[in-house]
């Protein structure tokens, strides 16, 4: 892909996005012990617009940046307009010490946006 120097969202995708980051934050709510799930801002994603070479369409690749600098998560939109997000959690499952929380994800197109939390077998399960 070949990156272009833009910041910024078209507003279309800009409206997408804020619910797509809800979601994510609801899935990370709900998947970490209660008051202890990190906050996920849109304002916190760094965008850079790319064009796929496929079909030479525009598309942008966000990325979160924890306080080391360290990459958390990502939200991309194709130029198709689908898009797919995570954002890393790494806790054990609030309510079953089976599973340990790697990440959030979302992923779809506006108007059929899922998410779900992904879940791998823990150690101390």
């Amino acid at each position: 892909m070949v990156v272009l120097a833009s910041r910024q969202l078209p507003a279309e995708l800009e409206a997408l996005a804020v619910s797509i980051v809800a979601a994510l934050q609801k899935e990370a709510d709900d998947h970490s012990v209660s008051g202890a799930s990190p906050k996920i801002e849109l304002n916190d994603l760094q965008f850079t617009r790319v064009i796929d070479p496929g079909n030479q369409l525009p598309g942008y690749e966000g990325v979160w940046r924890n306080s080391r600098n360290d990459r958390c998560g990502m939200l991309t939109f194709t130029s198709d307009n689908s898009f797919y997000a995570e954002y890393d959690l790494f806790c054990p499952h609030p309510r079953d010490a089976r599973w340990f929380v790697e990440m959030v994800t979302a992923w779809g197109r506006a108007g059929d946006l899922r998410s779900e939390a992904k879940l791998i077998p823990s150690i101390e399960g």
